[in-house]
């Protein structure tokens, strides 16, 4: 496959591609990168790789947590250290005194205060002092934002820096599903911090509308962008995550009987675990079935009140934390792997899940069907939020194992086709090319 991305033969040689086009140097930001789970720490991890095995300088400039990165030649680490309110075990916690190094840090402290949520803002604040304060020929050729969309971007932009932005969906979508779950708010007081939580969303939108390229990873995330933003279609680009298919593959260990996982990376409704609790009380009256759940729940969440009203804690495990090799075992050694998400903007457990081989059942929002493929392809398809669907379409595969075996081999084809890491690195530095100045590629 050529690729329009790579220059010279640094690293390795299976990736080395010929260009005449000079190496780029790429600033990766994001202002939270947290590595196991949820999406952002993987995306900056292996787009840093692939884009420095292209040739290219890549600095990931990330605020706490911070993500692991390969140690490969070409990549290295700008730390942006934070008040990180947000931390466990002690979320909004109120910093000492020696803590304080600024005006930014003040801000990040006022905006928890006042019921907002700071992170973003206070993020690109530091990274445009960052970036701007180093000299013109050590500045970044282009600042790839990870979905921080604060105003510091605009400020890196007014000062010379082309800022291009990853949105992997609009993060209105969630606030919709989450305020159509929870009860309306009963005080001025509760209408009000709902109001303020809402302030960095409306960041992100001004931001984003100002930006002059735009990259998303479906065109059913394009298509929401484009309403719930306000952005013009044509400043919007599609190119998908990936998944590295040498680390996610079919295990030599046997599958286990009427194991079910899934992927939660926080206990919220967007994530649809509840309904798939309901499917698997459903599954146990006549099946021998368990569910493992990659993520974390709190005491007292939907999803812990769910497994004691349907008497399920025998039947389900949640499992945080994990190394990647491990991750990889729980998802290729599952019968079947379930994504039952009210909405994804992509979903990268589905591709990881399919590299593995492993089955699927997913609901019909959002991308997942345009990542998955039809249904009856590498998976079978449920409408979103309906536990009886679920079970009827778990019980199938359980019951057929020459339809499993189908739909595993399909999905790890369709990932290996479509989703791989060298592919996505080289169209997105394409999809940079396309869009920087013609004299900084000089």
């Amino acid at each position: 496959m050529a690729d329009d991305g790579a220059v010279g033969l640094r690293t390795r040689p299976d990736r080395a591609v010929l260009s005449p086009e000079r190496p780029l140097r790429i600033a990766l930001t994001s202002y939270r990168s947290r590595s196991h789970v949820g999406g952002q720490g993987v995306y900056l991890r292996h787009l840093s790789r692939e884009l420095a095995a292209l040739g290219h300088d890549v600095e990931v400039v990330s605020g706490p947590p911070y993500p692991q990165l390969d140690d490969v030649p070409g990549v290295r680490l700008t730390e942006l250290p934070s008040l990180d309110l947000y931390r466990e075990p002690d979320p909004f916690r109120h910093p000492k005194r020696e803590e304080f190094h600024g005006a930014i840090d003040v801000l990040e402290y006022a905006g928890m205060l006042t019921g907002s949520f700071p992170e973003p803002l206070a993020f690109s604040l530091r990274a445009w002092r960052e970036l701007r304060s180093r000299p013109r020929h050590e500045r970044p050729d282009v600042v790839h934002d990870n979905q921080t969309l604060g105003y510091g971007m605009l400020l890196l932009q007014k000062d010379g820096l082309h800022v291009v932005a990853t949105v992997h969906h609009p993060i209105t979508v969630d606030r919709r599903i989450e305020a159509a779950a929870t009860p309306p708010p009963a005080s001025r007081g509760e209408q009000f911090l709902r109001w303020r939580n809402g302030s960095f969303v409306r960041m992100q939108k001004r931001v984003v509308r100002r930006l002059p390229s735009v990259l998303t990873v479906s065109e059913s995330s394009r298509r929401d962008i484009i309403v719930d933003f306000e952005v013009e279609p044509s400043r919007l680009s599609v190119i998908p995550v990936g998944v590295d298919i040498t680390t996610f593959r079919p295990s030599s260990t046997p599958r286990r009987p009427g194991r079910l996982v899934a992927m939660a990376s926080s206990d919220i409704p967007l994530k649809g675990i509840v309904p798939l609790l309901e499917a698997v009380a459903l599954l146990r009256r006549d099946r021998d079935v368990e569910l493992v759940i990659v993520g974390e729940s709190k005491d007292g969440s939907p999803a812990r009140q769910a497994i004691e009203r349907l008497g399920l804690s025998d039947r389900v495990q949640f499992v945080s934390g994990l190394a990647e090799t491990a991750l990889v075992e729980a998802f290729a050694t599952a019968e079947i792997g379930v994504v039952p998400s009210l909405y994804e903007g992509f979903s990268l457990p589905a591709i990881e899940l399919m590299a593995c081989a492993t089955p699927l059942v997913v609901t019909t929002a959002g991308a997942l069907p345009e990542v998955v493929g039809p249904d009856g392809l590498a998976s079978l398809h449920v409408p979103p939020g309906d536990p009886v669907a679920l079970a009827v379409a778990i019980g199938r595969l359980l019951d057929e194992p020459e339809l499993r075996a189908r739909l595993g081999a399909a999905g790890r084809e369709r990932v290996a086709e479509r989703f791989d890491w060298r592919m996505v690195a080289g169209r997105t530095v394409g999809w940079y090319r396309e869009r920087l100045p013609q004299p900084a590629l000089r």
